[in-house]
């Protein structure tokens, strides 16, 4: 069993930038895949990224270039740098783990999901 607490969520004006974190409890993190999807009032739950290791990370086209995910083995975390931050990209953000194999681009793919951090982009 895996637990997923997010945090770094908040209020920020547009252009401008957040991190978040994710923090896993349990063994062997460095085996998942983790991932962050996040979901506007009304809509459905949309990839952002994902990261295999250090080397294999993968971006929505809407969030490439301004979003760099990355993750610390050590410390059980993976983050969300957020820069350029527009109106659109506020949603509620949710971390997951990806347990084996799957498209990680697809939410039924995971296994296990924290409980979402509120980010809100004013114009």
């Amino acid at each position: 069993q895996v637990q997923l607490v997010e945090s770094g969520g908040g209020l920020v004006q547009a252009g401008g930038s957040l991190r978040l974190s994710c923090t896993a409890s349990g063994r062997s993190f460095s085996n998942y895949v983790m991932g962050w999807f996040h979901q506007a009032p009304g809509k459905e739950r949309d990839f952002v990224a994902a990261i295999r290791d250090g080397s294999n990370t993968y971006y929505a086209g809407s969030v490439k270039g301004r979003f760099t995910i990355s993750r610390d083995n050590a410390k059980n975390t993976v983050y969300l740098q957020m820069n350029s931050l527009k109106p659109e990209d506020t949603a509620v953000y949710y971390c997951a783990a990806l347990r084996g194999g799957g498209f990680y681009f697809r939410s039924d793919a995971y296994d296990y999901w924290g409980q979402g951090t509120q980010v809100t982009v004013s114009s």
